[in-house]
């Protein structure tokens, strides 16, 4: 289960984040407050919190406040929490045509849920020591312990099960916009998929009355027949109001089901995932970025568990709704239906679609919209093409080293990243701002995520050597400073990951207080708490061999949002951001931070 921390250590690394964020007055006042808030109100609410745990077993005490934070928003999804990872090549080439991934990915992507479905599914496991527990012969041993007592099996060699709660949510699920607070739907029966191709929406069943998967000829056979159609893209096309905001969007939805939809939004909402076929190829990326990230705004259903997208050249991502799940449930689907498309793939570049007949299996659904619904349209198409028009997105790679290079010279190489940001941030705006980085609390049941604080007075200190005092150190101190940073950063993130960090906490406690009709202690309302929590640097990292690139949306308005990969021998950031932030500028600040980091730890010297 996971554990709620001390009140002690979480008031104490709280006021460690907030250390290189105030000024010593600030940090002064910050302090009293907290101190005050662990004595007085806070004790009772945490005490309470405990309570409330003890008698709720069955799951986290973080998953119910964290549900309402994501329903109870309401910003459009798109931008503010959808997040995107897109897929790598086929190695094979001649298997990137649209037609011919798209088959095979439905395919993988079904036969991942029926596996998944069956209790096959292999399960989720972080092995610490891989030589001895990711083995063939540790899981037929493990497979005859009693489920009771395998995970302590497990423990014994250092491999730790990982939660798979979310995972039900990926197929035939869809977040409903309701009025103050969404709500997520999931109908297992459905057996259709939704295809989205110029705006359009077709529908055709891929699992029969048997439970089984349509042959794969005959999938390609529907998807030829959707990619050959001529319709015009709709004067109003629908995808625009998955993109409003949430209570907008619900007023609207309710218009749609009074108007004679019910039927059509019932074929969107259950259907097994969204497969999204645009009409053309992939620039570069930045554009691959945009597209996957947003795309054009007709041509996608935000709100379904996920969407898989596929260009015109058969690049491929998923945009994924982030209320239901983390990006370790995407990445576990992702990582399985790349490795299966790609090595066991369904259909080939020879082979011939079934001779079916695809006009009566595929359902084009028919939308009846009056004057209220198209105006609706209309302005969530404007509001959605603002968004997108003040949105940039650059990116980097940085080929001076990587892991290998920063594990033999003993560092984190998610520690040099990360510092490498802070450097970059102060290099360019010449100040620490609250920082956020994503880290999984799947060790724990029903675990979501905990955060971990990159800005410290370590980063802070090793930030002002580089940029601003860097004649008055030695290489050998500037050495020292990034190790310094390396061990504390490496410390939150074990903590972070063991379900010691204290955001989740006091989020907890803050919920607790308003569910009780507590009045907000004094705590919550001071200045530097809402200013820890305005995320302005907001990171995300995730390596696999499926994955070309991730990305997200900036988390407030005049904030970065970055997602990074650490390779073997390169780096690589992309980041978002709108127009009161200079993120092409801020990449180049990180390029030059790793260059310098990098030299500083081969011993060499760093050119001013």
């Amino acid at each position: 289960r996971l554990p709620i921390p001390k009140l002690e250590d979480t008031i104490r690394r709280y006021l460690n984040a907030q250390k290189p964020l105030l000024n010593d007055d600030q940090f002064r006042k910050t302090e009293e407050l907290a101190h005050q808030f662990e004595k007085g109100i806070g004790r009772e609410l945490h005490e309470q919190l405990v309570a409330q745990d003890n008698q709720n077993k069955h799951t986290s005490y973080i998953t119910g406040p964290w549900f309402d934070m994501y329903l109870k928003a309401r910003e459009p999804v798109v931008l503010n929490f959808n997040a995107f990872m897109s897929f790598n090549p086929d190695p094979k080439s001649e298997y990137n045509d649209q037609l011919i991934r798209a088959t095979n990915m439905v395919v993988s992507a079904l036969r991942f849920m029926k596996t998944f479905r069956a209790g096959y599914l292999e399960p989720e496991v972080f092995h610490l020591n891989p030589e001895k527990s990711d083995t063939q012969i540790f899981k037929k041993i493990i497979r005859f312990v009693p489920s009771s007592l395998s995970w302590f099996g497990a423990y014994m060699v250092n491999a730790y099960p990982l939660d798979m709660s979310q995972y039900f949510r990926l197929f035939n699920s869809t977040r409903l916009p309701k009025l103050n607070r969404d709500e997520l739907y999931t109908d297992e029966k459905a057996k259709h998929l939704l295809v989205l191709r110029n705006g359009n929406f077709y529908v055709f069943d891929v699992i029969d009355g048997d439970g089984n998967m349509l042959k794969p000829s005959e999938i390609q056979a529907h998807l030829k027949y959707i990619l050959s159609d001529n319709s015009p893209a709709p004067a109003f096309p629908l995808g625009y109001l998955s993109s409003e905001n949430r209570d907008t969007w619900a007023l609207l939805r309710k218009n749609l089901l009074d108007n004679g939809n019910e039927e059509a939004l019932q074929k969107v909402d259950s259907a097994v995932f969204c497969l999204s076929l645009d009409d053309f190829p992939v620039k570069d990326f930045v554009h691959l970025s945009h597209t996957m990230l947003h795309g054009d705004g007709a041509n996608r259903w935000y709100d379904k568990s996920f969407n898989l997208i596929i260009t015109k050249d058969g690049t491929a991502g998923i945009n994924f709704e982030h209320s239901w799940g983390d990006g370790v449930a995407v990445l576990r689907f992702q990582n399985e239906v790349f490795n299966d498309s790609t090595k066991a793939p369904a259909i080939n570049p020879q082979s011939q679609p079934a001779s079916v007949d695809s006009s009566r299996a595929v359902q084009k659904l028919d939308l009846k919209l009056n004057d209220a619904l198209k105006a609706g349209i209309t302005k969530a198409k404007q509001k959605f093409d603002a968004s997108v028009e003040a949105l940039s997105l650059n990116m980097i790679q940085f080929h001076g080293g990587g892991k290998d290079l920063l594990k033999q010279k003993k560092v984190s190489p998610d520690a040099v990243a990360q510092l490498a940001f802070q450097m970059a941030f102060f290099r360019q705006y010449n100040q620490t701002v609250a920082t956020y980085e994503s880290c999984s609390t799947a060790a724990f049941k029903h675990g979501r995520t905990e955060t971990i604080r990159p800005a410290s007075i370590h980063t802070k200190k090793c930030s002002e050597a580089f940029v601003r005092e860097l004649s008055k150190h030695s290489t050998e101190e500037l050495q020292k400073l990034i190790v310094e940073c390396s061990k504390y950063h490496g410390r939150l993130t074990k903590e972070a990951a063991m379900g010691q960090g204290f955001d989740r906490h006091l989020f907890g406690l803050r919920y607790l207080a308003l569910s009780k009709g507590i009045a907000l202690p004094d705590f919550y309302q001071d200045q530097a708490y809402a200013r820890l929590n305005h995320n302005i640097i907001s990171t995300s990292t995730l390596v696999s061999p499926a994955v070309q690139l991730g990305g997200f949306g900036p988390v407030v308005s005049d904030g970065f949002g970055l997602g990074y990969q650490v390779h073997e021998d390169w780096i690589g950031c992309n980041v978002s951001s709108y127009p009161t932030r200079n993120g092409k500028e801020f990449l180049q600040c990180i390029h030059k931070s790793l260059e310098d980091i990098f030299n500083v730890l081969k011993g060499e010297k760093i050119s001013t």
